[in-house]
């Protein structure tokens, strides 16, 4: 034994220390088979408590704490009765530890953490013991706990009682403690052995274990008024130390147990006054151990609620609450500006317990059947509301929120009152939501002492975490009392902007606070109109009308005179840039106020464009307001005069200069500086919403096309230059910053186009085009570098990119440029754009349509061999599938494009038609595979649109059909197929997803019914039906219903029919 236990120790140092590397895999590997073996635990508890010659402990700290980490091994996840002797081996063992080391001893003084590491392994012994073996282990533990008779002691030995009470602690965690049990494995065994012992304790030691923690915690508390009053010394103060600690451990320990024993136990006449004295101590700890003491008495659960009721009186919190806020507020009054963080949670520990009294007494007001139980708890809860509005008024948001759940209840109920009665609301009631507003309107500010621009991030969103929570508490007011929500807001945002406006001065924050308001408003005021009305109390117009009325004639509404204070008090020149940004982040979100007061836009649009915006030298600052300064021309772009757009564009010329910016690698050998560059976030990617502003500013003067053409071209020809330049500055790949370049100029192109309507289709009678010469070039200038650049993947994204957003702006006027564009873009390939090329083509087709044709019948052969090889492929990872799916999804949306429009001859044009079988064979094969709902139902639709494509018979006898034969296909694979499909165990009715797939389905037999008429008429009924075992009145009625039903109503009849031939089958 001496020899296995000299082995064990060293094999643990030598584990405990890495630097002896040559030993140390083995020492852990020692170890690991020792803890295998059944004896390990009689090594491990001789290490832990053998002493040597002088009587100290024999072993190092950190010896003896891996000796515990075995016993709690042996010891955890016991469930059946140890052996006598083992038993009783261990017993004696530890009792006469804790009475050489705790009784006599300093209490491991040398190494504190194996107190609570001892405590825990004592606990785990205790669970294995307690119910069979050591029924009277309490018993024996108190007995330890008054000082024998040979000590000088005249009270409670600490080491002790301290020991007690973490045993304790650790047992109500283990036995009742949700948290701990939630956070480990559940087994049937120790959920079973825990409710044994739990209800074990309260028949056999409750009593004794409460009595023994409140007199251990009554002594204490005498000996701390008695050294208090002493005087200070070393000594005294050490005592006065050791006594706080018992006290607050003992209270943490009453607190642990109050939720699982007789309430009768642990709420009596005399802890009641030892609780509420102890939660005004000098003592921070004590508290906070009292608050939380208290906070789980009341929220314990009682089965009736006159009890709860009961309890709440025989505490009378809500006065001692009353109390104990008004205190703690003129202390932190008188602290100023000096924040003591102790203090602090003190208050946040009793805003807690005053939301969970206020949630019990909402639970017994609305949920008690009990009306004197309902009334009295209403009396009280009235009680404690103003207590509760000044918690939720405090300055630190931790405590403001810790009555969050407690107002959010009380307004629910308010709400449910509102709804069941038609009664005016309740004059108190009333009272309190306007107290509530006002709370909630203070708390909305930000702290004046702040800097929201310098903050820490998480602080930033902490503060607009709080401000959505408020705002729920807001809504919530609105629903119960609208009039009083809208109202205070508008007084307050109105009285703030008057204010200022008569040159009051404001601090930062109650400024930022009334255009915060000003910019929430639309969402508070849910009962306002939408666009024009929502601001002006006009009468309902036509479309065609609104743009020729004069809305000045008619007064706002309460947002409309909140908005017009807004622009008129001059408040966008407040010098704070938070006060700042939040009047732009206002105005850009109303742009229909401006449609009805159009004497406000200028002044808005010149606080944007100087230095408080887009000419800001902040770039964050800038950066934002690129977007909203677009946001707002795009929203009132109707209401900017032709010469008041090229002033703006004049004032914007000087921030059309492209900047390029390098970030910085992490791993440059293996990141790619070109996709890099422009994928990292900067200010380029908002500068592109300020091209596209410059384009809509452009298309404002497109009644004068000459002067619209010569101010694009100001705009562009600095560009095409700079492009010009850029390309010739490329001699190889490594030129990162001309290559980059030449993709922000192009997007930049693109973007100026984007800024355009859209091109119609059909052309409408008299519509004057954008400057289309303007566009050639640019579209010509972008070829040129492409042509030269196609090797750049960044250039390639960047031409698909802007030409999308050309072709939209000029429709099929740049056709010419077409061919040349996809050649270079399929130059130089790889697979990841496949996606992006196919959207792009789609997007061509509906702009270009027969323009296309040319190009789109040399592309789509190689384009679908290149698709079907890939999607041939075996999929081999997470990545791989999502780009299986997508590519999939994109050739079924771009085939789609082609049968729906005027291009569909290219699929049977004599250089396609050899490929035609292959494809529509791969179309039948999603349509069969119903684990891919989303390509089973797009394939559907493909062989939906080629019957109206290409099965429409000739009108006349000379005519001819588009692809003759055809519907021969349709009757003998396509239908057949569908059926198929319907009967495979795999396609799940009860799936939203295939059922889709089935209206579909339907969709496309009414269509094959619809377009062949009698010919697919005859064919259900006589030929195919029939050789599906259909009886002749099924599929007559059928065929009838197919023939005769609109398309929602054969899709619902068609569905139920499936749903009950698959019940029924």
């Amino acid at each position: 034994m001496e020899q296995d236990l000299n082995q064990f120790v060293q094999a643990i140092l030598i584990a405990s220390d890495p630097t002896q590397s040559s030993l140390h895999q083995q020492a852990l590997q020692y170890l690991s088979a020792i803890q295998q073996n059944s004896s390990a635990w009689r090594l491990a508890l001789a290490v832990f408590v053998e002493t040597g010659p002088n009587g100290a402990r024999k072993h190092p700290p950190q010896v003896r704490f891996f000796a515990l980490r075995v016993l709690d091994e042996y010891f955890d996840n016991r469930f059946e009765p140890l052996e006598d002797e083992t038993f009783q081996t261990l017993q004696q063992s530890l009792l006469n530890y804790i009475q050489t080391e705790y009784l006599y001893g300093s209490a491991e003084a040398d190494a504190s953490f194996l107190r609570n590491k001892f405590a825990h392994t004592l606990t785990l012994f205790f669970l294995c013991t307690y119910v069979d073996k050591w029924p009277s282990f309490f018993t024996d533990f108190f007995a330890l706990i008054h000082p024998p008779e040979s000590t000088s002691q005249t009270t409670f030995n600490p080491h002790v009682s301290l020991l007690l009470f973490h045993l304790v602690l650790e047992i109500s965690g283990e036995v009742a403690d949700q948290i701990i049990k939630a956070a480990r494995q559940f087994t049937a065994e120790r959920h079973a052995r825990d409710t044994r012992v739990r209800d074990a304790v309260r028949e056999r030691d409750a009593a004794r274990i409460n009595e023994a923690v409140l007199t251990i915690v009554a002594d204490g508390v005498e000996r701390m008024a008695r050294l208090r009053k002493a005087g200070a010394s070393p000594t005294l103060e050490r005592e006065l130390d050791s006594a706080v600690e018992v006290v607050d451990w003992g209270i943490r320990t009453y607190a642990s147990y109050v939720g699982w024993i007789d309430i009768n136990l642990t709420v009596t006449r005399d802890t009641v006054p030892l609780l509420f004295s102890l939660l005004s101590d000098g003592s921070l700890p004590i508290r906070l151990a009292t608050a939380l003491a208290l906070t789980r008495i009341v929220s314990k659960g009682l089965k009736e609620p006159g009890d709860k009721l009961q309890l709440i009186k025989v505490l009378s919190l809500g006065q001692v609450l009353v109390a104990l806020e008004e205190k703690t507020r003129a202390e932190q009054t008188s602290r100023g500006s000096d924040t003591d963080e102790g203090e602090e949670s003190y208050r946040e520990a009793l805003g807690k317990l005053l939301n969970i009294l206020g949630m019990e007494l909402c639970k017994l007001t609305d949920e008690c059947p009990d009306e004197g139980v309902r009334s009295e708890g209403a009396i009280l809860l009235a009680q404690i509301l103003p207590v509760m509005l000044r918690f939720m008024a405090d300055e630190y948001d931790d405590t403001c929120s810790t009555i969050f759940p407690l107002l959010q209840t009380i307004l629910l109920s308010y709400k449910r009152q509102r709804k069941s009665s038609s009664e005016p609301l309740d004059p108190t009631k009333r009272t309190f939501l306007s107290s509530l507003l006002t709370v909630v309107l203070e708390k909305l500010k930000w702290d004046e002492e702040s800097d929201p621009e310098d903050m820490d991030e998480d602080d930033k969103a902490a503060f607009e975490d709080l401000r959505k929570e408020l705002r729920t508490f807001m809504d919530s007011t609105l629903m119960i009392d609208p009039q009083l929500v809208t109202e205070s807001v508008r007084t307050l945002a109105l009285n703030t902007l008057n204010a200022y406006q008569n040159g009051v001065t404001l601090k930062w924050n109650d400024a930022e606070l009334a255009i915060y308001l000003v910019y929430i408003f639309g969402e508070i005021n849910k009962s306002g109109g939408k666009g024009r009305a929502a601001f002006c109390q006009a009468p309902a117009l036509q479309r065609d009308k609104r743009k020729e009325t004069d809305y000045s004639e008619y007064p706002l509404t309460s947002h409309g005179e909140m908005l017009y204070a807004l622009i008129q008090s001059g408040i966008s020149a407040y010098p704070h840039k938070t006060v700042v940004m939040q009047f732009f982040e206002t105005v850009a979100r109303y742009g229909d106020f401006f449609k009805v007061r159009k004497e406000c836009i200028m002044p808005t649009l010149q606080a944007m464009l100087d230095v408080r915006g887009l000419h800001s030298p902040e770039s964050s600052t800038r950066s934002r307001v690129y977007y909203l300064f677009y946001r707002f021309i795009r929203e009132d772009r109707n209401e900017i005069a032709p010469d008041v757009a090229i002033q703006l564009l004049n004032s914007i010329r000087d921030l059309l200069v492209i900047e390029v910016e390098l970030p910085e690698l992490e791993s440059p050998e293996s990141q790619d500086m070109l996709q890099e560059a422009v994928s990292t976030p900067s200010i380029f990617d908002s500068q592109l919403y300020l091209f596209e502003a410059t384009g809509t500013l452009v298309s404002l003067l497109h009644k004068t096309p000459d002067e619209a053409a010569a101010l694009l071209l100001s705009v562009v020809r600095p560009l095409l230059d700079e492009l010009s330049a850029s390309l010739q500055s490329v001699k190889g790949p490594d030129d990162m910053l001309p290559i980059i370049k030449v993709h922000h100029i192009i997007m930049a192109l693109g973007n100026i186009a984007k800024g355009f309507p859209e091109y119609p289709n059909p052309v409408p009678a008299g519509y004057i085009a954008p400057p289309l010469d303007v566009f050639r070039e640019v579209g010509q200038a972008i070829l040129v570098c492409l042509e030269a650049m196609n090797v750049f993947r960044v250039v390639r994204d960047a031409t698909r990119f802007a030409f999308a957003r050309i072709l939209a702006t000029t429709g099929s006027n740049v056709a010419q440029l077409i061919p040349t564009l996809m050649a270079n873009l399929l130059a130089h390939f790889e697979p990841t754009e496949l996606v992006d090329f196919m959207n792009f083509i789609g997007l061509s087709i509906h702009k270009l349509q027969e323009d296309l044709s040319d190009v789109l019948d040399q592309l789509i052969g190689p384009l679908s061999a290149h698709i079907n090889g890939i999607l041939a492929q075996p999929v081999t990872g997470t990545d791989d599938q999502v780009a299986h799916v997508d590519t999939k999804r994109a050739y079924l949306g771009l085939l789609t494009s082609i049968i729906s429009s005027k291009l569909h001859t290219v699929f049977i044009s004599d250089r396609n038609k050899s490929q035609l079988e292959g494809l529509l064979e791969s179309m039948l094969r999603l349509a069969e595979d119903p684990s891919d709902p989303s390509s089973e139902k797009a394939a559907f639709s493909f062989f939906g649109r080629c019957v109206t494509a290409w099965a429409e018979p000739p009108k006349t006898s000379e005519g001819q059909q588009v692809f003759p034969g055809f519907e021969r296909f349709v009757y003998e694979r396509v239908i057949p197929t569908a059926f198929a499909v319907l009967s495979l165990p795999q396609f799940n009715i009860k799936d939203g997803q295939i059922v889709v797939v089935l209206q579909e389905i339907a969709n496309l037999m009414q269509t094959v019914s619809k377009t062949r008429g009698q010919e697919a008429f005859d064919f259900f009924v006589s030929v195919f039906l029939p050789s599906q075992n259909w009886p002749p009145a099924t599929a007559a009625e059928f065929a009838t219903k197919m023939r005769e039903l609109d398309g929602k109503a054969f899709r619902k009849y068609f569905t139920d029919f499936v749903r009950a031939s698959r019940a029924g089958s």
